[in-house]
C-alpha cells in the first residue's frame, strides 16, 4: 500500500459521466476531467513553526480537488493521485 508523507493525500478519482443529462453520449476526449475523488490514505501532517499540522481529511472522505493537481501514480493496476492537502478544495458530506 502507498502511504503518503507529510501533508500529502492519496486519492482515487471518481469516474466521470459518459453522457450528458439530456442523454448525449460524450466521446472520451470530450469528457470533462472529474474533480470528485475518494481519499484512500492520508499522511501524518507536517510540522510548521514547531507545531504539528492537523490533517483535515480522513480515509474514506469524498473530496473536491483542484483540476490537474497532484502527481498521477499507477500501483498494482490502479490509478491514484498524490497531492498536498492544500489542493483539496472541499469535503463532500
Amino acid at each position: 500500500m502507498i502511504k503518503p508523507l507529510g501533508s500529502r493525500v492519496l486519492i482515487k478519482m471518481k469516474e466521470g459521466e459518459e453522457k450528458t443529462k439530456s442523454g448525449i453520449i460524450l466521446a472520451g476526449n470530450a469528457q470533462e476531467k472529474p474533480q470528485i475523488a475518494e481519499v484512500i490514505e492520508v499522511g501524518p501532517g507536517e510540522i510548521k513553526d514547531g507545531k504539528q499540522e492537523t490533517m483535515n481529511v480522513k480515509k474514506g472522505d469524498n473530496v473536491i480537488v483542484s483540476k490537474y493537481s497532484g502527481t498521477e501514480v499507477k500501483y498494482e493496476g490502479v490509478e491514484y493521485i498524490i497531492l498536498k492537502q492544500d489542493d483539496i478544495l472541499a469535503i463532500i458530506e
